[in-house]
């Protein structure tokens, strides 16, 4: 008998606690940075559905950068990890360095963009005649049905595998413009192109001039490109300094129409000693249907453990009256609890 009124307390004890843990989960509590467990940098964020999906660079030596994960949420506060949406085994080109995804969706696929084996050319800096792994490579793409995947190879070989106007052909991102048009944004090495993709992302649809990059570095401009539109402008969002480092800082300008001309503001993130250093490429989203933004990036948390560790943030984005972006306060509380609306 007594061990029958143990065992109903013990169950009352566990509805009851897992009854609180309901309710705290659903409290509004913040995401807390970083928001999830690991090391990771260069986070795209967007929205699918009612989810937010982050897809980041795995943060390690270039040889172990050779898969990504991802991570979804349907409230900013609990984060899903989807292991290895892509590895080496589905890019058999790739071979290192698979870095900085990208993600649209288009005809209910879903296209990730990234740039994988650290592409070197002859005369560069980092060229080395015995390393033939760098030697090929560049963007790739990769499609699934569904953000979390199974992804295929879309092309079986990069779509970007040269240098064009020095930029190396790293750090892409594609923009849905309001007419439907897809525009990429890419460059390493202090350059920046903007290139028009063709209706079947195979390929790229000439400018005016019959060239298939055009470069829109600005000043200051060192790699991860982003871009997003706001009341009829836009926001052409880049990392300066050295991404190993405390000099690593995002920079914007802003412009009437997406092929520019960008007419560069200043910089809105930079490195906080009490809280973290080298906070850099970034992405941005905006809860539909809401003026609610939020800038995802990476870090270096303070101490820092070594080149390879940064962790993934999330804070506010917020605007002055005339449009321009206020400086953003780098936090360790994150961001409230927020659902896609109409979902």
């Amino acid at each position: 008998m007594l061990l029958n009124r143990a065992l109903v307390i013990l169950i009352v004890c566990t509805i009851f606690s897992c009854n609180s843990l309901e309710k705290k989960s659903k409290s509004d509590k913040t995401s807390k940075n970083p928001i999830v467990k690991g090391w990771y940098a260069d986070p795209e964020a967007m929205v699918f559905g009612d989810q937010y999906w982050i897809f980041p660079t795995f943060s390690a030596r270039y040889e172990d950068q050779v898969f990504l994960d991802a991570f979804s949420s349907k409230d900013l506060i609990q984060w899903e990890k989807h292991p290895r949406v892509l590895d080496t085994s589905v890019i058999k080109w790739a071979k290192q360095a698979i870095w900085a995804p990208s993600i649209i969706e288009k005809n209910n696929l879903y296209y990730l963009f990234f740039s994988a084996n650290d592409l070197q050319k002859p005369g560069g800096p980092y060229w080395n005649e015995k390393n033939n792994i760098n030697h090929y490579g560049g963007i790739g793409i990769a499609v699934a049905d569904a953000p979390s995947g199974p992804y295929k190879d879309y092309l079986g070989k990069p779509l970007i595998d040269q240098f064009y106007n020095e930029a190396q052909p790293i750090d892409q991102f594609v923009f849905k413009d309001i007419d439907g048009t897809y525009y990429m944004f890419y460059g390493g090495w202090r350059h920046c192109n903007l290139a028009q993709l063709n209706d079947d992302f195979t390929g790229f649809i000439p400018w005016d001039n019959d060239q298939l990059f055009k470069e829109i570095t600005p000043d200051g401009y060192v790699e991860g490109p982003f871009v997003f539109r706001r009341k009829n402008s836009y926001y052409f969002m880049w990392s300066e300094g050295n991404w190993g480092n405390d000099t690593y800082k995002v920079a914007y300008a802003m412009a009437d129409k997406v092929s520019g001309p960008y007419n560069r503001v200043g910089t809105i993130l930079e490195s906080d000693k009490n809280i973290a250093t080298g906070a850099g490429h970034n992405s941005v989203i905006n809860t539909p249907n809401t003026d609610q933004w939020y800038i995802v990036y990476h870090r270096r948390p303070i101490p820092n453990e070594g080149r390879d560790h940064r962790v993934i943030c999330i804070d506010k984005l917020e605007f002055n009256k005339d449009g321009t972006i206020k400086q953003v306060k780098m936090t360790f509380e994150g961001v409230k609890s927020n659902k896609v609306m109409g979902h």
